[in-house]
């Protein structure tokens, strides 16, 4: 049975669930991953609402999508951040409050532990052949982020104080632990998107976060190799050490530039897209990463999973990317071999 191949709706929020499934069939996608953002999927509603999941699968079937996770980026990010203005235009009034830092963290892990709970209701609602690829699998997946209270200390400069990195690990297993047993009551796994301002960013950083939350049976990881790329950190060799806890794949590509660039690796302040910059986020095919590799390393690791599109190219129409996209990796994924090439060698004629 192929791998499905979905579509992240996150960045088609401005859109309506329905407009956009059936965009995403005609581009020829099998199914979409659910953000809880727009109107797109709301846990609150999942919870609270006897017919909203029924219905929710309901549109999704009409379109002859399936959905095989969901994803909370925004509020798992104020989980374990230094809250500031900026979080105020990516969460939830609820969440946000009168915006008093400790109080924001609070409502956010609320959320993330509600999230786990609704995810649970949807998916005992889905169709037999979503319930039957997560039996493959054997996991139930929320994504998301879970923010970083030592982000700000990345750069060595002025020096960090003494043990304070590892006080930041061990606030990140403060809080998070809690969430995580929770996700496991419900047998939900949470996967953490390994990104730029979380507690994982790379490899190094990724094997601090497992041991300070002591290889939490819950908690794994949604592979998206472009934010590994453009750092230059080695994505293969992260599926490698960590594939049995990839719980879900993100497809995205980028492109980095080989030669020094008016705009280094942190930016330069300026917009994505922007000419000078030594990397970008390209439509799938378009940049640097290695997806062949990719899926020779998800097949050693056994992954059984949706492969699915975040599309983010700044200068390129998003529609005719999301279609060349889904192509792409529809003539891209391929099974592993259950036989040795050359066994017939063995056999005499």
């Amino acid at each position: 049975m192929p791998r499905p191949v979905c579509l992240f709706t996150g960045q088609w929020a401005d859109l309506p669930l329905e407009q956009l499934c059936k965009q995403a069939r005609g581009y020829g996608y099998d199914g979409v991953e659910l953000a809880c953002w727009g109107d797109h999927f709301d846990p609150h509603r999942a919870l609270d609402e006897k017919d909203y999941v029924r219905s929710k699968w309901g549109l999704l079937s009409d379109h002859g999508l399936g959905s095989f996770a969901i994803s909370t980026h925004l509020v798992g990010q104020a989980v374990c951040d230094i809250i500031d203005e900026r979080h105020k235009s990516i969460l939830p009034e609820a969440v946000w409050g009168d915006g008093d830092p400790e109080g924001v963290r609070r409502r956010a892990a609320t959320e993330m532990i509600d999230t786990a709970r609704a995810a649970r209701r949807f998916f005992d609602a889905a169709p037999a052949p979503v319930k039957e690829r997560l039996a493959l699998t054997g996991r139930t997946v929320v994504n998301g982020f879970t923010g970083s209270p030592i982000w700000h200390l990345m750069y060595g400069f002025p020096p960090a104080p003494a043990g304070a990195i590892e006080k930041g690990y061990s606030e990140f297993a403060r809080r998070w632990t809690p969430i995580l047993d929770a996700f496991g009551k419900e047998k939900v796994s949470f996967a953490l998107e390994v990104h730029p301002t979380e507690i994982a960013f790379d490899i190094v950083s990724t094997r601090r976060a497992l041991a300070a939350i002591k290889d939490h049976p819950a908690f794994g990881f949604n592979f998206d190799p472009s934010h590994l790329g453009y750092q230059r950190v080695d994505y293969l060799g992260f599926l490698r050490e960590f594939g049995r806890r990839v719980l879900n794949v993100h497809m995205k590509d980028v492109w980095w530039s080989d030669v020094p660039m008016p705009v280094g690796t942190f930016g330069g302040h300026t917009e994505f897209g922007s000419d000078g910059r030594s990397w970008d986020f390209r439509s799938l095919g378009r940049g640097k990463v290695d997806f062949e590799g990719i899926i020779r390393a998800l097949n050693h690791a056994g992954y059984e999973g949706a492969l699915t599109v975040e599309w983010e190219d700044a200068n390129m129409d998003r529609e005719a990317g999301a279609a060349e996209s889904c192509a792409f990796v529809k003539r891209l994924d391929f099974k592993g071999s259950a036989r040795v090439f050359d066994a017939a060698f063995s056999s005499k004629g």
